[in-house]
């Protein structure tokens, strides 16, 4: 039976996972549209907003794989940006499945992981996800992360939903990257206890800490208490360096490896940064 269900797609492609737990796994990525931030102080000086972004001009393209990059700010930009919503299609959950197929080396799910990202892949298509994951063709599916800003309540019917699958031989995660005040989000907006403890009570939930200096890293621990008095006992912590291109990252992934090490924390690199360049379907 055809399935008629429709995700606002920005991107699907096949790359390494270059963050997190999954850090260096096969995987395919499937980016929505849409995001309840902007992050425009990533990269930037305290307090300040970047507008790089702001200056693409979306009358100059229509593939996701020609935008420039962006040294400050939110790297993802086009993913949410409403001037770019033209380049993210609504495709039919069929199609989508369809695709994925055709990029999985063996043309079928077998030890690869899916990475449901964007944006903010929480904020919109909640509903549409099940459909999704219970098409026959992802049967064989065994390891799903939703990246996400940590934000977003999951529905009750979606919850359940996701208690269910991640079962025997499943395993769910929750990659949680909160948005500390250099994102240039508010913190009574950007941080939910409660929100990410109820990720943590249906599957493997941890937290990703965009950071520079120490400060960053001493609002970091702040935060972290926070999710602790919140209901997110134990939280598994990582640092992960800033920087979207590699000019930026390499000035700072070996001091956060230090600071990580410091305070007893795990560190993610970016590899999509040295090994891609961050190019847009990578």
């Amino acid at each position: 039976m055809s399935n008629t269900s429709k995700i606002k797609l920005a991107e699907l492609f096949y790359s390494i996972q270059g963050e997190g737990r999954y850090m260096g796994v096969p995987s395919v990525f499937l980016r929505t549209f849409g995001c309840n931030f902007k992050c425009q102080g990533f990269g930037m000086p305290k307090g300040e907003l970047s507008d790089e972004a702001n200056k693409v001009d979306p009358s100059k393209y229509n593939d996701y794989k020609m935008l420039p990059l962006v040294s400050t700010g939110c790297d993802s930009y086009a993913s949410w940006d409403p001037r770019f919503k033209d380049l993210s299609p609504l495709v039919e959950v069929d199609g989508i499945v369809e695709r994925i197929m055709e990029m999985l080396p063996h043309k079928h799910w077998q030890n690869e992981h899916l990475v449901i990202t964007g944006g903010e892949p929480l904020l919109g298509w909640q509903k549409q996800y099940p459909d999704l994951l219970s098409h026959p063709n992802m049967e064989l599916l065994r390891e799903l992360t939703f990246e996400t800003n940590g934000t977003m309540r999951l529905t009750s019917t979606f919850k359940d939903y996701l208690r269910e699958w991640n079962g025997i031989g499943r395993e769910l995660t929750f990659s949680v990257s909160p948005k500390l005040s250099g994102s240039g989000e508010p913190r009574k907006d950007a941080i939910k206890p409660e929100v990410v403890a109820s990720y943590d009570e249906i599957g493997y939930t941890y937290l990703k800490f965009v950071v520079a200096t120490e400060e960053d890293v001493a609002e970091a621990l702040e935060v972290i208490k926070l999710y602790e008095d919140g209901g997110y006992l134990n939280p598994i912590v990582y640092l992960m360096p800033v920087g979207g291109v590699e000019s930026v990252y390499t000035l700072n992934n070996r001091r956060v490896a230090e600071l990580a090490m410091k305070y007893g924390l795990r560190y993610s690199d970016r590899l999509q940064v040295p090994l891609f360049k961050n190019e847009w379907g990578t």
